[in-house]
């Protein structure tokens, strides 16, 4: 039986100038908005193409097997899915663009001039013209040989079962480390594993593991993993914490973006009055490594228009097998529930919204169900969607947990910002990081 899961993203919106600046306890980037457009002018094509790319993405996170203090960087909207960073590898520094996603853990980016990218024409994407990361231009750039433990992130522990043609009893071996191949939800990509170095304005971290990808299909960009593994970038830099807003898709390939936060020292780790905080709870399944890597939150309570949506509660938490639960995923656009919870739901919103017409035709082109036609009405009110989690408690002593923060500009809140921090206790190799998306600026 497959693991039932809700995978939650949640908008955030806000406006920023694009900068890269650095403290010594934090750095901070730029991260835009991606999200999957159609060459098509068809509104519909849109929301099909977003919602089965979503959907793909689910099913692929549900069915994986086993294999200075503060930094701030932009986040960009790209058209092509997802939100962006700009991160610097290589002496002299090579700047490349990489999707942020917390539902994975290895980095990579496009790599040597003979890079390929199936399948990626996308708005504003040629193929051909991909920027890619070249080795040789590097003086610090050097393949992952097979026994350095760095090669067991991916592979595993067993030095002989990844490098079996190398002497046992021998500490000299020239083999490198095996090629990887790395499938997400709507593509996947190939390549060798390199070692070098990572460059912030004032800070540079030697030595990451970084893939070197040259064979991709639709994945025009490289892809900063975010999530709990080893070879994830939080992991690596021994991030403390991090934290991030999300810009309106209504910036797609804009300049505007917002700041993606990392902090790197233990200093400023205070926690902020007026903010509601959640733990983050690992996947209690030892059958499958892969869930380790995903960021659960403990769903309570799913409330359409005021009125809680009864849903069994093996939904809400994963069981001793893994299956249930809630994740948080910046790598897909729209939430996906379950089907046994989302018609819960629906159901709930088509009982308040009973006053309204049901668009058959547009259920009908885009995939997507219940839809309401309100073309006629000056006024449209809907119920809110809420998803209520638990709060943090006072004998929470360990581990990782997420807040939301909202922004109010002329008196309306118009932001939603969240942040990952870990407290003492927890080993921050084995996880960090939070991130979403919503499907709600289709929806505007």
């Amino acid at each position: 039986m497959a693991p039932p899961y809700i995978i939650l993203f949640l908008l955030a919106l806000l406006s920023h100038t694009a900068f890269t600046s650095s403290t010594p306890n934090t750095i901070t980037l730029p991260l835009s908005p991606l999200l999957t457009k159609s060459p098509s002018s068809d509104p519909f094509h849109s929301l099909k193409l977003a919602a089965s790319t979503s959907l793909t993405r689910a099913h692929h996170l549900k069915h994986r097997n086993t294999p200075p203090s503060l930094v701030t960087t932009p986040v960009y909207p790209k058209g092509y899915g997802g939100y962006s960073i700009d991160l610097s590898f290589g002496t002299p520094p090579q700047t490349s663009p990489f999707v942020l996603d917390t539902g994975s853990s290895l980095v990579w980016f496009p790599c040597t001039s003979r890079y390929l990218c199936s399948h990626c024409l996308f708005p504003h994407i040629d193929p051909t013209k991909i920027p890619t990361f070249i080795p040789k231009n590097s003086s610090t750039a050097k393949l992952l040989g097979c026994r350095n433990p760095k090669c067991g992130y991916l592979f595993g522990p067993d030095v002989q079962s990844r490098c079996p043609q190398c002497n046992p009893v021998s500490q000299n071996c020239s083999l490198t480390c095996p090629p990887y191949i790395i499938q997400y939800g709507s593509g996947s990509t190939a390549g060798f594993l390199l070692l070098d170095n990572l460059d912030f304005p004032g800070k540079t971290v030697p030595d990451i593991l970084v893939g070197c990808s040259i064979l991709s299909i639709r994945q025009p960009s490289g892809i900063a993993g975010f999530g709990r593994g080893q070879e994830s970038l939080p992991s690596q830099m021994g991030l403390k914490r991090f934290s991030y807003c999300l810009v309106s898709h209504r910036f797609d390939d804009s300049p505007e973006n917002s700041d993606l936060v990392l902090q790197i020292s233990s200093t400023g780790g205070a926690k902020t009055d007026g903010l509601s905080y959640t733990p983050f709870r690992p996947n209690p399944s030892a059958n499958n490594s892969a869930f380790r890597e995903y960021y659960y939150v403990t769903l309570r309570k799913v409330i359409v228009g005021g009125q809680r949506v009864k849903i069994p509660f093996k939904f809400l938490e994963p069981d001793s097998e893994g299956n249930g639960g809630a994740i948080v995923d910046s790598g897909s656009t729209f939430t996906f529930m379950e089907r046994a919870v989302y018609d819960l739901v629906a159901q709930e919103f088509v009982k308040q919204l009973g006053n309204y017409s049901r668009a058959k035709d547009v259920e009908a082109q885009s995939g997507l169900s219940p839809c309401f036609n309100v073309s006629s009405l000056a006024t449209v009110s809907f119920p809110e969607l809420d998803f209520s989690v638990q709060r943090r408690r006072q004998n929470d002593v360990a581990g990782c947990e997420l807040f939301l923060a909202g922004r109010r500009f002329g008196g309306a809140v118009s932001d939603r910002c969240l942040r990952r921090r870990c407290r003492s206790g927890e080993d921050h190799r084995s996880g960090h990081h939070l991130g979403e998306l919503s499907a709600a600026e289709f929806l505007r």
